[in-house]
């Protein structure tokens, strides 16, 4: 994908995403469905429902993409969070496929600090495994923990590492979060080609300067040329990805507007 074909979207709110990708004048946009922080499932806010939604989006030509409730931690040991989380996870794979969305976003997740690491890459392959996957699942790299399974490489080296023999792997892709990985100490100068090296794709990236310093484990997301990441060191992060962007930078419409014509300037 040539660097003026990245097609640029923006995470908006979910009770009218095609109006507000209009709003924005964006092919695509990120929403939640329901609650980011609870386990009550997906709720489609859309007056029209998931039929409704999905029909004006394809008229409309937006392209859909999930975000998953934070709260989502399939690979702790502790089962009252794994169990629920697998289950919701699946609830909000449904509903994003129910509205047509290209992707289903969710966090890597973290272990308890008395675990081993391993044991949390495993049970991201039980949670493929587990899970009918009817649109891509997008693992996205995080900011902070130090048990985090996706803040660094070698992490999501073993997430990889382990779900790559599981049915519907093919099905997991990666979102790359710029934010989250200057918080969190990856190199951006090589993060395209380090992340490509382990999974072999990404599928969406998540283009956020980031308010706080380089290895941090700050997610404070700011708006583009704001924070503490170096303009063209962010513009060549999106343009070496090649994929569709989404922009969670801070403020209504005209800031995302703003901040895709600074992106596109210098892609």
């Amino acid at each position: 994908m040539s660097s003026n074909s990245i097609r640029i979207g923006a995470h908006v709110d979910q009770a009218d995403p095609v109006g507000e990708a209009r709003a924005r004048d964006l092919p695509l946009v990120q929403m939640f469905l329901g609650d980011p922080q609870g386990y009550r499932g997906p709720e489609v806010q859309h007056v029209g429902g998931a039929a409704g939604l999905r029909e004006e989006a394809e008229a409309a030509g937006v392209e859909l993409y999930v975000h998953a409730p934070y709260i989502i931690n399939v690979a702790t040991t502790n089962n009252r969070v794994r169990i629920p989380s697998r289950k919701l996870l699946q609830q909000h794979m449904d509903a994003a496929a129910e509205i047509g969305a290209r992707g289903l976003i969710v966090h890597g997740g973290h272990v308890n600090k008395s675990d081993d690491p391993a044991v949390g890459f495993d049970n991201w392959r039980k949670a493929v495994e587990a899970t009918d996957l009817k649109i891509p699942l997008l693992i996205e790299n995080t900011a902070g923990g130090d048990h985090a399974m996706t803040r660094h490489l070698e992490r999501i080296s073993g997430v990889w590492a382990a779900i790559g023999g599981a049915e519907g792997a093919d099905m997991v892709g990666f979102c790359l979060d710029t934010c989250h990985a200057h918080a969190g100490g990856i190199a951006l100068e090589s993060v395209v080609e380090d992340v490509l090296a382990i999974t072999g794709r990404i599928d969406l990236v998540h283009a956020n300067d980031s308010r706080d310093d380089f290895g941090s484990g700050a997610d404070r997301h700011a708006n583009f040329g704001s924070g503490r990441i170096d303009p063209d060191l962010l513009a060549s992060v999106v343009r070496d990805a090649g994929a569709p962007v989404v922009m969670e930078t801070p403020g209504p419409a005209e800031a995302h507007v703003a901040d895709a014509a600074w992106l596109r300037n210098r892609l």
